[in-house]
């Protein structure tokens, strides 16, 4: 089986069922997702991605906060896509927002959705799910346009918080195979200067969650 099969499959046990019951349950705790969104402001008409895109939770809010937008997104779990596409038919909006199945860390966007390059890309609480996930990154960039962002916001390393509820909170969700990326400001420091863009960094809730985005140069 090839990695890209083992990693579907793997995510496709966790959400067979858990994807009915998902968007109740982690509004509790997937915390700095709206503020994502409203940071996203993509351009009149532009096109924006979501990579890992779940039930399709984060790209109907983005459809009905950008009505001009373009709205794409990517996931790996067969299963998750069976809900998102049940969800986006259920708020009109399948004439708007496209969907395929696809890895993070490699996909050519002009063979799922006909497009070369994206405004805006996000990944949302997804980034700490992907194996490979520094390549998801430097994926990320390679489909942005010029002048486009990339946002992320996912779990931070709890720093401020007491140490029995960061170290609560990592063994519970390793149960899920989530991982926090410790190095994940560094690691966008980094790819933002690869590119010569411009970094924007902080961290929310005293450190439960970490958001950024990196903007790249115009053409």
């Amino acid at each position: 089986m090839s990695t890209v099969s083992a990693n579907a499959s793997v995510m496709d046990g966790i959400y067979r069922h858990q994807r009915h019951i998902y968007d109740l349950t982690r509004r509790y705790y997937l915390l700095g997702r709206n503020d994502l969104i409203a940071a996203l402001k993509p351009p009149s008409g532009g096109s924006v991605l979501e990579i890992g895109s779940g039930t399709a939770r984060n790209l109907i809010l983005t459809a009905k906060r950008y009505p001009d937008a373009e709205l794409f997104g990517i996931d790996i779990s067969a299963e998750m896509l069976k809900s998102a596409d049940a969800m986006i038919a259920r708020h009109g909006l399948a004439d708007r927002i496209t969907l395929a199945q696809a890895d993070a860390t490699r996909f050519e966007p002009a063979d799922l959705f006909g497009v070369t390059g994206f405004d805006r890309v996000f990944f949302s609480y997804s980034l700490s799910m992907i194996p490979g996930w520094e390549t998801a990154l430097r994926q990320a960039m390679q489909v942005l346009a010029p002048g486009g962002e990339l946002h992320l916001v996912d779990f931070g390393q709890q720093t401020a918080l007491p140490g029995w509820f960061g170290k609560g909170l990592r063994a519970w969700l390793a149960r899920f195979h989530v991982t926090p990326r410790e190095s994940l400001d560094t690691t966008m420091a980094l790819i933002a200067a690869e590119h010569h863009a411009e970094l924007s960094f902080s961290t929310l809730y005293r450190d439960y969650a970490r958001i950024g985005c990196i903007r790249l140069p115009s053409a």
